[in-house]
C-alpha cells in the first residue's frame, strides 16, 4: 500500500511547476532536465516580492516562508535576498509583542512570562490580533498567545537554518529546551500544537538540545493515539515535525501515522485541498522514510 501510495504521489508531483515539485522529485530521485532552470526561476520571483527593507508584505509570516521557501530552492545563507530577510526577521527578536513579555499570575506558575523566557520573535505589536494564522502546512492557531509561540518557533526554524545563530536565538532554544522539560502532559497549559511548533525548532538546534528532542520524540510517541493520529494535534503538522528528526522513536511513530495518512489520500495522490501541496510532500517524505 505504501508503494501504491508513493506512485499516485510521484504522478501528482511530476507536472507540477512549483517548489514542492521540485522537492518531491528530488525527494523521489526523478529530477526533471529542467528542474535547475525551474528553481532558479522560482527563487528569481520570489526574491522580487522582498521589498527593500527585507520584508514580504511588511508581515512576519509570510516574510518568514519566504526565507524558508528560498533556502529550499537552494538559495545559500550569503545570497542578497536571504541577508535582506533576515536581517529583518531577526530585528523582530525582543520587540513588544513577542510571547513571553510581560508577567501575570498565571503565567509566572506556568514558567512563561518574562522570568523564564526570552529571545522570542514579535511577529506584531501587542495591540494587533494575529490570530487565527495559518502556517503553510495549513496547520490554524486560533488563539492568540499559541499564534504569537507558533511562528516565532516558525522564524526560528529559518534562524537556524540560515545559520543565524545570535545570542537572542540562543536564548530562544534555551527557552524551548526549559519549557520541554514542563511538557509531560498532552492536556495541560500548552496545547499539543503550540508543543510540536517548539519541538519542530529543536530539531534544528546543536547536540546541548538533543536531550530535549529525544524527551519530546518520546512524548509525542508516548500520546499517540491506536489509530495512528494524535488526539487534538493536527495530524499533518505532528507528521511535517517528526519528519525532521532521526532515531527510531519518530520512525516508529511515523510507521504508526502510515494508516490514517494512507487513509487521508485521494484518487489524485494528495490529501485535500487543505494546503494540498504542503501537505502532499509532507505525506511524501513520511511514506518515504516509512517505506520498507
Amino acid at each position: 500500500m505504501i508503494k501504491a501510495a508513493i506512485e499516485r504521489l510521484t504522478l501528482y508531483f511530476d507536472p507540477q511547476q512549483t517548489r514542492q515539485g521540485l522537492l518531491a522529485r528530488a525527494a523521489l530521485g526523478r529530477s526533471a532536465p529542467g528542474d535547475p532552470a525551474l528553481s532558479l526561476r522560482l527563487a528569481g520571483e520570489l526574491s522580487a516580492a522582498i521589498r527593500p527593507d527585507g520584508s514580504v508584505g511588511a508581515a512576519a509570516l509570510p516574510t518568514i516562508w519566504r526565507a524558508h521557501e528560498l533556502m529550499d530552492l537552494g538559495l545559500p545563507a550569503s545570497a542578497p535576498p536571504l541577508v535582506r530577510v533576515m536581517s529583518w526577521l531577526l530585528g523582530l527578536q525582543g520587540k513588544p509583542g513577542a510571547f513571553g513579555q510581560g508577567c501575570e499570575r498565571v503565567r509566572h506558575a506556568h514558567r512563561t512570562c518574562e522570568h523564564f523566557v526570552g529571545g522570542f520573535f514579535a511577529p506584531a505589536p501587542p495591540e494587533q490580533r494575529l490570530a487565527p494564522v495559518t502556517l503553510p502546512s495549513g496547520k490554524v492557531f486560533r488563539a492568540e498567545p499559541a499564534a504569537r509561540f507558533a511562528i516565532s518557533c516558525f522564524a526560528l526554524r529559518a534562524a537556524l537554518r540560515a545559520g543565524k545563530v545570535t545570542q537572542p536565538v540562543r536564548q530562544h532554544l534555551l527557552s524551548l529546551s526549559a519549557l520541554a522539560a514542563q511538557w509531560t502532559d498532552w492536556s495541560s497549559y500548552f496545547a499539543p500544537d503550540m508543543v510540536i511548533s517548539g519541538f519542530h525548532a529543536l530539531t534544528l538546534a546543536g547536540p546541548e538540545h538533543r536531550e530535549a528532542v529525544d524527551h519530546l520524540v518520546e512524548f509525542i510517541a508516548a500520546h499517540q493515539a491506536e489509530d495512528g493520529g494524535w488526539p487534538s494535534a493536527d495530524f499533518f503538522h505532528v507528521l511535517h515535525a517528526l519528519n525532521a528528526v532521526g532515531g527510531d522513536s519518530a520512525l516508529g511513530a511515523i510507521r504508526r501515522a502510515i494508516p490514517p495518512l494512507l487513509a487521508r489520500q485521494r484518487e489524485d495522490g494528495a490529501f485535500g485541498s487543505n494546503a494540498r501541496q504542503e501537505r502532499a510532500l509532507i505525506g511524501l517524505r513520511a511514506l518515504l522514510r516509512a517505506a520498507p
